[in-house]
């Protein structure tokens, strides 16, 4: 991998983590047509080592939201007094539904990195989970804020965050869906799926990192595309809080069934390759 790949490989990263497009799906394409095997373990280890890049512009924008919950969680182990505060609940939730991912992901990190890395699998399930977008639109109460947050809620959105280990799926399409489907407000359904982020993809970033050295990516390509994803994932995630304040993610779902049928048929013509080069 050149640093001109690794450059546009970060901007898509960056653009499209938060997004409910599929970052992994956006990355799979992209790296097919910049004649990367999308197979292979390098590029596979690549695209999760620079998502630390933009699970650092998510840290910094939620700093004040992090730093605050991270206290109260400190303070709740050491004092049986302060485990009353919300923002206590509020980090154990966080943390239990972080959970899930870790577990699935591990138990399928084979299947994962080999089989579901196929375009056929990127453009149905860009294609499916839209759908399941625009059914969480259209039964969403949005008549819970964070503050009656659950443990159910947790988990079964972090159970959804796993899902997204299919490419196409979509990490925050997957977890904003369910926080719409369990009555969620869209901010805080948002909101959420950033917060679960973190721990996910800097542990994935971690455990990729020494796969991704070890086949030969170079810190150079790795710099790149972490630098570049932290920039753009920064006005991203400041563009994405702004647009659910006031909008339906149902605009991402024309967007994603667009995607998945121009991908079927480039596939279908043979235009590319469905796990290898374009041709």
């Amino acid at each position: 991998m050149n640093l001109f790949q690794a450059f546009i490989l970060g901007i898509v990263e960056g653009l499209t983590e938060f997004l409910p497009v599929s970052s992994t799906g956006h990355l799979t394409i992209v790296s097919d047509l910049l004649g990367l095997d999308i197979t292979s373990a390098e590029v596979t280890a690549f695209t999760a080592v620079i998502q630390i890049g933009a699970i650092l512009a998510v840290l910094i924008y939620f700093w004040g939201d992090i730093s605050r919950l991270f206290v109260a969680w400190i303070r709740g182990l050491r004092s049986a007094e302060k485990r009353t505060a919300p923002d206590y609940r509020m980090a154990w939730l966080v943390i239990l539904g972080s959970m899930p991912i870790v577990v699935i992901g591990f138990l399928g990190r084979d299947l994962v990195k080999g089989p579901l890395r196929s375009l056929w699998w990127v453009a149905g399930a860009l294609i499916v989970w839209g759908a399941v977008m625009l059914y969480a639109e259209k039964v969403a109460k949005q008549n819970r804020p964070e503050t009656e947050l659950n443990l159910k809620d947790v988990l079964l959105i972090g159970t959804a965050q796993s899902l997204a280990l299919i490419p196409g799926v979509s990490r925050s399409g997957a977890t904003i869906s369910v926080g719409l489907m369990r009555g969620l407000t869209r901010v805080t359904a948002t909101r959420l799926s950033f917060l679960l982020g973190i721990p996910a993809l800097i542990g994935a970033g971690i455990y990729e990192l020494p796969s991704a050295l070890g086949e030969g990516v170079g810190w150079g390509p790795l710099l790149v595309g972490t630098v570049v994803s932290f920039v753009v994932a920064y006005a991203a995630v400041a563009w994405l809080m702004k647009f659910v304040s006031g909008h339906k993610i149902t605009v991402f779902v024309w967007y994603r069934w667009a995607l998945g049928a121009v991908l079927i048929v480039a596939l279908a013509a043979g235009w590319i390759g469905a796990t290898g080069a374009s041709t």
